[in-house]
């Protein structure tokens, strides 16, 4: 599919919305539609192989989020507070084993702050964040193609799979 074509949904239910990506640049004009759509407060869980996608996409929701700097992956440094429309809080667990450790990082000011957070591995803690988010699960398909599966739990996430279900990535 050439990369200016939309990416149709390729099945949507009430209960979540799978798409795939044909190109690292359509998996940020996902994120790019996400960070439009993104409120103060919204809270999207990324889980995913590592290299699977996630920092990618999260590149994408923050350039809807009005952010022009380069999303690098947190890894080392837990977190990293970019500045746009509203602030995008880039929360990485992928050093962390235990999840002692995620309660202990007191991610609370950013959880329930005034901005989005994105946290990728949030697997690791998924049992310790926020009950109502968006989880995104991106599986590799191939070279250049993932698989993603948007899960919402919650009203305002139901709302987002809604609007999202209607774009295209062109």
């Amino acid at each position: 599919m050439p990369q200016d074509e939309a990416m149709p949904p390729d099945r949507i239910d009430m209960n979540r919305l799978e798409l795939i990506s044909h190109s690292p640049e359509q998996t940020q004009r996902l994120g790019i539609r996400i960070g439009e759509l993104a409120l103060a407060g919204d809270i999207f869980l990324l889980v995913g192989s590592l290299g699977a996608g996630k920092t990618c996409l999260t590149q994408g929701i923050a350039w809807g989020l009005g952010i022009n700097e380069y999303t690098l992956s947190p890894s080392f440094v837990i977190v990293r507070e970019l500045h746009g429309r509203l602030p995008l809080y880039h929360i990485d667990l992928y050093r962390l084993d235990h999840i002692e450790e995620v309660e202990e990082l007191g991610l609370d000011n950013y959880l329930y702050g005034k901005g989005v957070c994105v946290i990728e591995w949030a697997e690791k803690g998924l049992s310790v964040l926020p009950a109502e988010h968006l989880i995104i699960q991106i599986d590799y398909l191939s070279d250049s193609e993932r698989s993603f599966q948007l899960k919402p739990s919650g009203k305002r996430y139901l709302e987002v799979l809604g609007q999202l279900k209607h774009l295209t990535l062109n």
